[in-house]
């Protein structure tokens, strides 16, 4: 049997306002922007990984003058991602979304001894920040 994955390359999340969500994950939390497709996509780059950001109206359906047949997929309602609190850590991440007046929905404490909280994004996606501790080391 061959390994299995070892990264998760690309993540998804769902918003309809992609003028807000760059506004957010370009500006607020300054993730570096890869490419904006009209109001179909924007795609940014997240340390080795790619965070892409759909509009679920569009993506529901093929594109049919697209060179790549990506098939059709989306989702409705809102959608989870974790981000690691390194390098800057969690108080500064906290402070710095305050700050922007996001509200901080919970914090916690894991068993392992790390810490995260949440808050959501404008589509209404639930994001978390947390220390990466909390899944414990690698095996």
């Amino acid at each position: 049997m061959s390994q299995p994955p070892t990264l998760i390359l690309e993540t998804a999340v769902y918003a309809s306002d992609l003028n807000a969500a760059e506004a957010f994950y370009g500006g607020l939390l300054g993730l570096e922007r890869i490419v904006r497709s009209g109001e179909r996509h924007v795609f940014y780059r997240c340390g080795s990984g790619i965070l892409l950001i759909f509009n679920p109206d569009a993506t529901e359906v093929a594109d049919t003058r697209s060179p790549w047949p990506v098939p059709p997929h989306g989702a409705r309602g809102p959608g989870h991602l974790c981000f690691a609190a390194e390098p800057i850590g969690l108080e500064a991440w906290k402070d710095r979304l305050v700050a922007a007046g996001i509200a901080i929905e919970a914090e916690l404490r894991w068993p392992s001894g790390g810490r995260s909280f949440y808050f959501r994004d404008p589509a209404g996606n639930s994001l978390e920040i947390a220390e990466a501790r909390i899944w414990g080391s690698p095996s």
